[in-house]
């Protein structure tokens, strides 16, 4: 663990309505910040424009207080970090991604608009895109050209995404503090990822680093569904020369056929779970069942 104050994050999107396993990794992030006698922050991640409603942003500060977790920042109470809410960050994401222009992390590219229009979302497994083939990779272009996007195949007036090279062949180790030791190799594990849509968006894996950085986030816990994007993290936390935090991935709970609960599985929701009259005890309980 770092040696900083521990400051833990909640990070739910407001998609759809929180499930039994968002709250259940949601509480093993308010027990591990209890225990180190540290502060929680509250981040609303409203990032996908085409996804994100203001009901469900409401009602996940409603059920996350229902079930008896308490932050001491977030968009509800404020704090020292705010905006609280990814939509209204978009200035720092900028930054960011400007300085890893600058320095030749990104190129152009033109490929895939189904997969560029996904990257606001946070990848699980079974919707990870496949190795990018880097067919817009910048081979034999100049400084000047990776950093505007300019060549035979992008004009400087065409609508491009924006592409962090991973480093071919580099194994991406660390320590997590729920599933033990991982690595991922870049080129066969995950490819070139888009870190800027050609809408204007950011990209989630861009965004959290931003985010958790500029918050001052010692620990990310969250579903173990995640563990890939940390090796993506790791990259741009190292090009943009900040500290990364540790992590800890919780296993996924799954539904009676073995799914990974999601949020179309209504009946598991808080809100339903509510409805019926459950008890934040009796959901709690459910977590070890």
């Amino acid at each position: 663990m770092n040696r900083r104050p521990y400051r833990g994050r909640l990070a739910p999107s407001p998609t759809g309505y929180l499930h039994l396993g968002h709250a259940r990794t949601f509480w093993t992030a308010y027990q591990r910040a209890l225990a180190h006698h540290g502060s929680l922050v509250l981040r609303n991640e409203d990032l996908d424009p085409d996804r994100s409603r203001p009901e469900f942003a409401a009602a996940m500060v409603e059920d996350l207080r229902w079930l008896g977790l308490d932050w001491q920042e977030g968009p509800d109470c404020g704090g020292p970090c705010a905006p609280y809410a990814q939509s209204q960050r978009r200035e720092q994401y900028r930054a960011a991604f400007e300085q890893l222009r600058e320095r030749g992390f990104v190129y152009a590219c033109r490929c895939s608009r189904q997969e560029v229009m996904r990257a606001a979302q946070a990848p699980h497994p079974g919707e990870e895109e496949p190795v990018y083939p880097g067919a817009c990779r910048p081979l034999g272009k100049s400084q000047e050209q990776v950093k505007t996007g300019q060549s035979a195949n992008h004009p400087s007036n065409a609508r491009v995404s924006w592409r962090f090279q991973a480093p071919a062949g580099e194994a991406i180790r660390f320590e997590d503090g729920g599933q033990g030791p991982q690595g991922f190799v870049a080129g066969k594990d995950f490819g070139d990822f888009v870190v800027w849509r050609h809408d204007g968006v950011p990209s989630y894996q861009l965004a959290v680093v931003v985010d958790d950085a500029a918050m001052g986030i010692t620990e990310v816990v969250r579903g173990a569904d995640l563990l890939l994007s940390t090796a993506r993290q790791l990259l741009l936390y190292r090009a943009l020369g900040w500290q990364p935090p540790a992590f800890y991935h919780c296993p996924l709970l799954t539904d009676a056929a073995g799914v990974r609960l999601a949020k179309r599985h209504d009946a598991l929701s808080l809100r339903t779970l509510r409805g019926q009259g459950v008890t934040p005890g009796e959901v709690r309980e459910m977590f070890h069942s």
